[in-house]
């Protein structure tokens, strides 16, 4: 006999964001409707993508810093950085180079670095009049770098030895009582 699936096995009550929005961000509520329109009145890659983004979370729109930032934009003169999300300060960059930065948010000390070295920082509705179908703009994403991404592995079927060398397992504790007999490390005669 199979399953169900209509007594156990529908998903009820969990509507997908991009259908129903979920952040109460009155700004982030008129983006989407401004970045959905564009993107079914211009058919642009860009709008949807842009549009897709402002829906995310937290967690999966990281902030990026200047000096990534800058390293991306460094032989695209004339063109505009998009990112959705934070741009943030980087204190280990000496100096900041002339660019055009769109973005959710600065931090108040990455605005005055891009505006003290001529560039300029605009809101994502300031590049919906400049570039509708977003023409002469880099879209970038700051590194996802949650904590919990330390745990994940790669999926079972890698047959590479070192496939989960730098893959934390989940441990209660660090201490000595915990998971530290034979079998977890290298000094152990661990091998995968």
């Amino acid at each position: 006999m199979g399953i169900d699936l209509k007594a156990g096995g529908r998903r009820t009550g969990h509507k997908s964001s991009m259908k129903v929005i979920k952040t109460q961000n009155p700004y982030t509520r008129l983006l989407i409707k401004l970045y959905k329109f564009l993107s079914r009145r211009t058919d642009s890659k860009f709008c949807a993508t842009v549009a897709k983004r402002l829906h995310m979370s937290k967690t999966n729109a990281p902030p990026m810093g200047l000096n990534r930032l800058a390293k991306y934009m460094s032989k695209k003169e004339g063109k505009t950085a998009v990112i959705v999300g934070k741009v943030t300060d980087d204190v280990r960059m000496l100096e900041c180079p002339k660019m055009s930065v769109c973005a959710l948010s600065f931090t108040e000390n990455a605005r005055k670095r891009i505006v003290a070295a001529g560039g300029e920082c605009i809101t994502l509705d300031q590049l919906a009049l400049r570039s509708p179908t977003g023409s002469n703009t880099v879209l970038l994403r700051g590194p996802e770098s949650r904590a919990a991404l330390a745990y994940f592995g790669k999926r079972t079927s890698v047959i590479n030895p070192h496939a989960y060398d730098g893959v934390k397992p989940r441990v209660r504790a660090k201490g000595r009582k915990f998971e530290k007999a034979r079998g977890r490390r290298k000094s152990r005669g661990f091998k995968v």
